[in-house]
C-alpha cells in the first residue's frame, strides 16, 4: 500500500516501523519527502499535519524529533567571508 496525501510514498509510515532507525536516516527520509512537496504548498503546515497524524508515536523517536526540528525557526543566514568579511576585522 502506498501512502496518503501527506506522505504519498509512505516514507514516514515506514520510518516509524523500522526498528533501530537512526536520526541521520530520518533526516534523509525527510529531505526526500521535502523535495517532493509541490511548489507553492506550505511545507510547515504539512509537517504539522504529519506530527498530528503520528501523534501516537513516541516523542523520542528519531522521525518525530526530525519533524519537530523542521518546525524550528532559524535566523537568516549572514554573509561570511569575501572581501567585506576580511576587512571588517
Amino acid at each position: 500500500m502506498k501512502g496518503d496525501l501527506l506522505d504519498p510514498k509512505g516514507l514516514f509510515r515506514e520510518a516509524y516501523r523500522i526498528d533501530g532507525i537512526t536520526a541521520g536516516e530520518c533526516r534523509s527520509i525527510f529531505l526526500d519527502w521535502a523535495l517532493g512537496v509541490p511548489l507553492g504548498e506550505d511545507t510547515e503546515e504539512r509537517v504539522q499535519k504529519l506530527l498530528t497524524q503520528y501523534a501516537d508515536q513516541p516523542e523520542d523517536h528519531p522521525m518525530t524529533q526530525t519533524l519537530v526540528a523542521a518546525l524550528r525557526k532559524t535566523e537568516p543566514a549572514r554573509r561570511r567571508g569575501g572581501r567585506a568579511g576580511r576587512l571588517a576585522r
